[in-house]
């Protein structure tokens, strides 16, 4: 997103975020440098509240294109141009792989980066699998992972449900995950072979377990 997009919204949107967080734990884990922003995702408002959490500073999305059609996906499309979201459609591999490369430039190039590492919405409230993608923008650019728990964005606005605004969200932020020691045994590894795979898989499950443990304190 660039930089003056940020800034408006910091503005425009803050009586919106106010309306619906109570409170920010943690707040003093965000680092001075850029990072990736892993949160759970059980509500459309996700995005809404980190993107604007990660307000005045630049900042990115990976924004699904798989579901949308027509009016409704030429909109999408817009308003990822003028935000600079990284497009991904979930149901082709080479678009998966093109959109991690590209947040990975994102990344080098200093910008945050808000990814939602389940894949998608949770339909029961409950934290799932965490995918590997996120262990290997890790991986790839050494920017730390901070992991933004949000509770209360299920009960606001649930998958097919209507929104409500109520000052419920309460928004933990852990502290920032840094796998040195994998990173380094990544560098001799081939990207493509399945130990480093596996490597991506274990840093995954690390960070879901760190998740669970946010969630529930």
């Amino acid at each position: 997103m660039k930089k003056i997009v940020s800034i408006l919204s910091w503005i425009l949107l803050a009586p919106l975020y106010y309306s619906m967080v109570k409170e920010v734990k943690g707040r003093e884990n965000i680092p001075k440098r850029n990072f990736i922003l892993a949160s759970n995702h059980s509500s459309h408002l996700d995005w809404f509240i980190n993107g604007y959490f990660c307000t005045p500073r630049r900042f990115t999305f990976i924004g699904q294109v798989d579901k949308m059609t027509g009016s409704t996906a030429f909109w999408r499309d817009r308003l990822y141009d003028y935000s600079e979201v990284v497009p991904m459609n979930r149901k082709d591999p080479e678009s998966r792989k093109q959109a991690l490369a590209e947040a990975a430039e994102r990344l080098k190039r200093g910008s945050i980066l808000i990814i939602y590492p389940e894949g998608t919405r949770t339909r029961d409230g409950q934290l799932h699998e965490f995918k590997p993608g996120v262990a290997r923008l890790h991986l790839e650019t050494g920017a730390p992972i901070l992991p933004v728990a949000l509770k209360g964005t299920y009960e606001l606005m649930p998958p097919g449900g209507k929104l409500k605004i109520k000052k419920i969200v309460t928004v933990t932020v852990g502290k920032p995950l840094d796998f040195e020691k994998e990173r380094s045994i990544a560098a001799e590894l081939d990207k493509n072979s399945d130990e480093y795979r596996k490597l991506c898989l274990n840093i995954a499950k690390k960070a879901e377990d760190n998740m669970q443990e946010l969630l529930s304190s």
